[in-house]
């Protein structure tokens, strides 16, 4: 299959696709406590979306694509070798941020796209409730 799109004008549009301040990440940051989880917090391993330094909780929200969602994920057509080398690369580097933050004694919670889009209110309870369970062990 070949791309609709011309090289220049494929390059154009995946450019302008965010990878800070996404539509679920602004989603989700509507509905939990900012007193809790700061939104995009500095000097974190992994660069987490949200994280309670206090409560040793990080959330990253996962594009579908980006990280190869099981339920979600569609190969692309074109140029496969690149991204499937970059998609490949981003699931490597997920582990390794996960192994890293649980050794600096922080829970990781990884939520896909799709989970927040679909039902955004019952993500942001389960963090609540997370959070809260973690909050009465202390």
């Amino acid at each position: 299959m070949t791309d609709v799109f011309t090289k220049k004008k494929r390059s154009e549009v995946m450019s302008k696709i965010r990878s800070k301040k996404t539509k679920p990440e602004l989603i989700l940051r509507e509905l939990i406590d900012g007193r809790v989880f700061k939104y995009q917090p500095p000097g974190i391993t992994g660069k987490p979306d949200f994280a309670s330094k206090k409560h040793r909780i990080t959330i990253f929200v996962d594009g579908c694509f980006w990280h190869s969602c099981p339920k979600c994920y569609i190969e692309p057509a074109t140029n496969k070798k690149f991204w499937l080398k970059k998609i490949e690369a981003n699931r490597k580097r997920d582990h390794k941020v996960n192994r890293l933050l649980k050794k600096e004694g922080f829970s990781v919670l990884r939520f896909w796209e799709h989970q927040i889009e679909k039902n955004p209110k019952r993500i942001a309870a389960k963090i609540e409730y997370l959070c809260l369970g973690k909050k009465h062990r202390t």
